[in-house]
C-alpha cells in the first residue's frame, strides 16, 4: 500500500512540479510515522495488560524497600531501561505522610509512620487494603497531571462499579468516595501521585477489607468530617485477588483514555453496576 501511494504521489508530481511531490511525500511518510507510533504504544498496552496479574503479588519486602524500587523503576522508564508498571500490593500496618502532611495529624504513632515524595497529607496502608503503584510515561501518553489523576480515579470507580458500589469523585476533596449503609459520605479510596520529569509514581489505595480501627491513628488524608469504609463494611464479600480482577477488567478503559491528545483523557465513569 505505501508503495501504491508512492506512485500515485510520484505521477502527479509530474504534473505539480517537484516541490509537490516533496510535500506529499513528506505528508505520507508522517502518516505513516503516525500509525507506527499508534501501534507501537497499543502493542505496548496490551503487554502492560498481559502482565497484569503476575504484578499483582503481596510485596514481602518493608515499607522502604518498596518506595526504593518503585523510584528506581520510575527513573528506569524514564531512561528507556523498563517497561511501565501497574504494582499491586498489600503492606503491613503503616502510616505514611505526603508532601502536605501535618503533624498535628498524626494522632498515634502505633505503626511505623514513613516519608513519602507523593502529594497529599497522612493516609494509612495495611493488611486487607489494595495498593496501586502506577508507573507510566506520561510523556507519550497523557502530559497533563490533573488529567491523570481524574483517569486514576475513574479507573477505580469503575472497578468498585463491579461491586456494586456507586462510587464517585467529590467536589474539593480528592479521593472515591460512596456512602455506608446507614446514608453517610465515606471516603473507600485514596489517591497520592508523584510525577517526575513526567514518569508517575504511587497511585491509589482502596480498602477492600482492612482493620478500620487502624486510621484511628491519624486524620486520613486530612479529612477529619468524614469517616472511611471498605468493601467489607459496606456487607460486600470480596478478596483481594476478586479486586485486583475488576482492575484488570477495567484497565483496558484507564489506558485508552490516556491515549487520548491534547490533555483530553477523561475517563467516562460507567454508569452500570452488577
Amino acid at each position: 500500500i505505501g508503495i501504491s501511494l508512492l506512485l500515485v504521489v510520484f505521477a502527479r508530481q509530474i504534473e505539480g512540479g517537484l516541490q509537490s511531490f516533496m510535500v506529499a511525500a513528506m505528508g505520507v511518510l508522517s502518516v505513516a510515522a503516525a500509525v507506527h507510533e499508534a501501534y507501537a504504544y497499543k502493542k505496548a498496552d496490551k503487554e502492560l495488560i498481559k502482565q497484569y496479574r503476575f504484578m499483582a503479588r503481596i510485596f514481602a519486602g518493608g515499607y522502604p524497600e518498596a518506595l526504593a524500587r518503585m523510584e528506581a523503576r520510575q527513573a528506569a522508564i524514564h531512561e528507556g531501561n523498563a517497561r511501565e508498571l501497574v504494582w499491586l500490593l498489600e503492606h503491613p500496618p503503616l502510616y505514611t505522610g505526603g508532601t502536605s502532611a501535618d503533624p498535628a495529624e498524626l494522632l498515634s504513632e502505633q505503626f511505623p509512620v514513613y516519608d513519602t515524595g507523593r502529594g497529599g497529607r497522612y493516609t494509612y496502608h495495611g493488611p486487607g487494603q489494595r495498593v496501586g503503584y502506577v508507573m507510566l510515561d506520561l510523556a507519550k501518553r497523557c502530559k497533563d497531571v490533573r488529567c491523570y489523576v481524574h483517569s486514576i480515579e475513574g479507573w477505580v470507580i469503575n472497578a468498585l462499579a463491579r461491586f456494586g458500589v456507586e462510587a464517585r469523585r467529590a467536589e474539593g476533596r480528592i479521593g472515591i468516595w460512596c456512602d455506608t449503609r446507614s446514608g453517610h459520605e465515606a471516603k473507600i479510596g485514596a489517591i497520592g501521585v508523584r510525577v517526575r520529569r513526567w514518569v508517575t509514581a504511587h497511585g491509589f489505595a482502596v480498602n477492600v477489607a482492612p482493620d478500620l480501627s487502624h486510621f484511628g491513628g491519624i486524620v486520613p488524608c486530612g479529612i477529619a468530617e468524614y469517616p472511611v469504609t471498605s468493601l467489607a463494611d459496606l456487607g460486600i464479600t470480596a478478596s483481594l485477588a476478586d479486586f485486583d480482577a475488576a482492575l484488570e477488567a477495567t484497565l483496558p478503559e484507564f489506558l485508552n483514555a490516556l491515549a487520548k491528545a491534547g490533555g483530553s483523557c477523561d475517563l467516562a465513569v460507567k454508569a452500570e453496576t452488577n
